[in-house]
């Protein structure tokens, strides 16, 4: 169970709102930290452990600053993720440059900058050495396939997945890399998202120890870093809990005492890219009730609307939705949250139990730190929302301006028409 509660009273959100319209995402600072550092604390038994921030999840330079100064790093996947650390200062063995069907100016992007490169795919050995050398220090995905027996709903079932190796293709690409003079190598894995199950993600790290070790025995190659991905998910619903930690890291370390140090394996640097476990939890949007609907149903229409939060559109994903100043009220209307795109999809929650809702009572979001801005879009013509910082002192600080008509039309040529 989880308290979906919100950083601030009624009164300060109206505050807030008075000098940044709705819809706008919003962040608790100190709550990312506690977080983070708390994180980092379960881990420190690890020799140099490592979290790598996923930029993906919320790419904003103010808060990567605010994880950098943590002593977490980056997991990229484009030039735009290189380039905000690059900003920021993140540079060299603090990025890990994770993608998929890469363009090679995004790999020259990032061994200019000092990133360990991680394979997707064993073709890419030949792709980077046809344009430059290759770089000392590499890491190969792997995808265990049907052998893991299951996924989940975001990132399906390891076999149909795109990303990574087989494990045949692991230690051929081992060998070839060896063979050109790599000497430092590294495996990482991503098979299952927003997990909530921790023996799941315990049994993920183990059979990466295996891997490691197998490696090892079969090819005297010492891998030195594993990364674990970034599948720790957070409790959306609040019946939900949240992963322990430490109960995660102690599992983590068991199967690391097992399987890694009998094989000489124990100065490994382990690593997690998380992004969602990281911010998730601490980002709101927030949006005001501006229409009611009766037909067929009970709608009510915000402000925001799927561009603002993709998530329950495409994933039907659960959102809870708090009503600002009506949170101790009985839920009894049944409304569907809708927003104004011609898609049917564009609802933030359907057949939702909530407290009756009145057109400007102001709706906040939860859970929307991470794949919430970074996923929006321009469908419709709709413009993606502000991004603001509640900060540490209770300030509130714009950290992303809302887009204008200006931004939306600027790479239009109006002049030849």
């Amino acid at each position: 169970m989880n308290s979906k509660t919100v950083p601030f009273t009624k009164e300060q959100i109206q505050h807030i709102i008075a000098d940044y319209p709705t819809p706008f995402h919003i962040y608790d600072e100190q709550a990312m930290i506690d977080n983070v550092r708390q994180f980092l604390r379960a881990f420190s038994w690890a020799p140099s452990f490592k979290e790598y921030f996923a930029v993906k999840a919320t790419p904003n330079p103010y808060i990567m600053k605010l994880l950098k100064a943590e002593g977490v790093g980056a997991d990229c996947s484009s030039m735009a993720e290189l380039m905000l650390c690059e900003k920021v200062g993140i540079t060299g063995r603090d990025i890990v440059f994770s993608s998929n069907d890469t363009p090679y100016a995004e790999y020259q992007k990032a061994l200019a900058m000092g990133a360990l490169i991680n394979l997707d795919d064993i073709s890419m050995i030949a792709y980077l050495e046809q344009h430059a050398s290759l770089p000392d220090r590499i890491c190969a995905r792997y995808n265990p396939g049907p052998l893991l027996q299951e996924g989940n709903a975001i990132i399906g079932k390891p076999e149909e997945a795109k990303y990574g190796m087989t494990r045949e293709q692991i230690f051929e690409a081992f060998r070839i890399l060896q063979a050109k003079g790599v000497r430092h190598f590294g495996l990482h894995t991503m098979v299952v998202s927003n997990e909530l199950a921790v023996q799941g993600l315990i049994h993920t790290a183990k059979m990466m120890f295996e891997l490691a070790a197998d490696v090892q025995k079969h090819m005297g190659i010492t891998v030195e870093f594993i990364d674990f991905g970034g599948g720790i998910g957070l409790p959306y619903r609040p019946e939900e809990s949240f992963v322990s930690y430490d109960e995660l890291s102690q599992g983590i370390r068991q199967h690391f005492e097992t399987i890694m140090k009998p094989h000489g394996l124990g100065q490994v640097q382990l690593a997690f890219e998380c992004g969602r476990a990281i911010t998730g939890p601490y980002g709101y949007l927030v949006t005001t009730a501006i229409h009611h609907k009766h037909i067929w149903k009970e709608y009510i229409g915000v402000d925001a609307c799927m561009a603002n939060l993709m998530r329950p559109g495409m994933y039907g994903a659960y959102h809870h939705i708090s009503v600002m100043g009506k949170e101790h009220l009985p839920k009894d209307h049944i409304y569907d949250i809708s927003g104004s795109l011609c898609e049917n999809c564009d609802k933030f929650a359907v057949d939702r139990a909530l407290p009756e809702i009145e057109d400007g009572d102001i709706l906040v979001i939860h859970d929307t730190g991470a794949h919430g801005h970074s996923m929006g879009f321009n469908y419709n013509g709709k413009l993606r929302s502000a991004e603001l910082l509640l900060q540490k002192d209770g300030k509130v600080r714009q950290i992303r301006r809302a887009e204008t008509l200006e931004d939306l039309f600027a790479t239009l040529d109006f002049s030849a028409l």
